[in-house]
This record gives C-alpha cells, structure tokens and sequence, in this order.
C-alpha cells in the first residue's frame, strides 16, 4: 500500500495526520473530516484502520497533556451507553447501505444541533442526556467512525468550559478506540500494511497535537463554543451530503 502511493497521496496522508494530531488537542471536529480525507487516497478497509491507529496515538499525547482536567465521572456514566450503542450500530451496519447510514446520522446531529441551540443547559448529571447522547456516540462511532459531533453536543449543552472538554474527550476517545482497536484487528483493517503506514504518519501526529496545544491555549470560551459548533456542522453535512 505504501510502495502504491503517489506523491499526491502523501500530501494528503501527511494532512491527515496533522489534522488527526491538531484535532486531539484542539478541536475534534476535525478528526472526521481528516478520516474522509484518507479515504480518498487509501482504499475504504485500509484507511479505517490506518486513521484508528492514527486516532490512538494522538489519544496518547491528549490524555498526558490534559490529565489534569479530565472528568471521570462523566465518562464512566457515558460509557454504558456508548457499549450499547456500539452493539447497536453492529447490527443495523448490516441491515442498510454505508450511505444511508451516513446520512441519517448527519441528520440526526443535525437535529440534536438545533435542539441545544434552542433549550437551557443539560444537567452534567441528568441519566437521560447521559444514555441519548452516549447511546448515539457509541451508534455514530461504530457505523461511520463519527462519535466525536455527539459527544461535543453533549458536552457543550452540560457547559462543559474549554480545559474540562478537551480532557474529558480525550479520555473518552481514547478508552472507545482502545476497545475497538481488538474489533478491526479481527476484521482485517488493522494489518501489516496499515501499521507500515502509521509507522511513517506518528511522528507527523505528534506535531499536530504539538500546534493543537499551541492554538487552543489562545482561543477564549465563547470563539472554542462557537468553532466545535461550526465543525459539528461541517461533520454532519459531510455525512448528510456527501
């Protein structure tokens, strides 16, 4: 796979990266749109996988830099759900078409955008919110690797503030790809192949989540509310059009 790309798919694969490693620290909208990216330069099987490995090591490096600010909490009652979900996703995966799937989750985050936008604030504690929008994560993660709009919704619509939102999905991420990183090996979509191409991608992560950390430190709580909705948008058409 490495031998057969061209000089072009390297430009994007090192785009990629970057985004993979500036979403981890800063903005995590972008990690779906660096995983549409890689698909169109790696074959659908191969780019899950290398964007996963990719996904994990950019985990490494967000979940050290935001140790500190991490609500456990708040992820351990999300993560029943998410299992849920996950389950869920399995079986529907295979009951519709990639597309339709695609799409009616781009409408669904859609939808739950314009709800928050119209509604109070979410109880940080409230069951309810918690098994909607973990149930949807885990759904959205496993059909179209688009967990991330879901959990910013969440976390924005409870009030989570800048620090508290980059360390609790940090962790979040991190345990969900983790637990799926057994899943695609056993499906074949992390290989020999992939792994050679993540090899050559870290290093090019690990300066991304580097200007990540650098950018995020100068955007105050009103500009980072407004960009994670701006990408939640962009997710979700990108999913509802594309």
């Amino acid at each position: 796979m490495i031998d057969a790309l061209p000089w072009t798919g390297w430009a994007v694969a090192v785009l990629v990266a970057l985004l993979v490693g500036f979403s981890k620290t800063a903005l995590g909208g972008l990690g779906l749109i660096a995983a549409a990216l890689m698909a169109l330069v790696v074959p659908a099987r191969d780019s899950t996988g290398a964007v996963l490995l990719l996904l994990v090591t950019g985990d490494l490096v967000a979940i050290w830099a935001y140790r500190k600010h991490a609500d456990f909490r708040v992820i351990g009652r999300l993560l029943g759900p998410v299992i849920v979900g996950v389950a869920l996703g399995a079986v529907f995966l295979g009951a519709v078409s990639d597309q339709v799937m695609r799409r009616t989750i781009g409408a669904i985050l859609l939808v739950l955008l314009l709800l928050n936008l119209g509604r109070n604030r979410l109880r940080a504690d409230s069951r309810t919110a918690a098994a909607g929008y973990g149930g949807l994560a885990g759904f959205t993660t496993m059909v179209a690797n688009a967990g991330g709009p879901p959990m910013s919704l969440y976390l924005l619509a409870t009030g989570f503030e800048k620090w508290r939102f980059l360390g609790t999905t940090a962790w979040f991420f991190f345990t969900v790809n983790v637990i799926k990183l057994p899943v695609a090996v056993g499906v074949g979509i992390v290989r020999a192949d992939t792994v050679a191409l993540w090899a050559v991608l870290a290093p090019v992560v690990l300066v991304g989540t580097w200007i990540g950390r650098k950018v995020v430190g100068r955007v105050d709580q009103r500009l980072f509310d407004r960009l994670v909705t701006v990408l939640v948008v962009v997710a979700s058409l990108n999913l509802l059009l594309l």
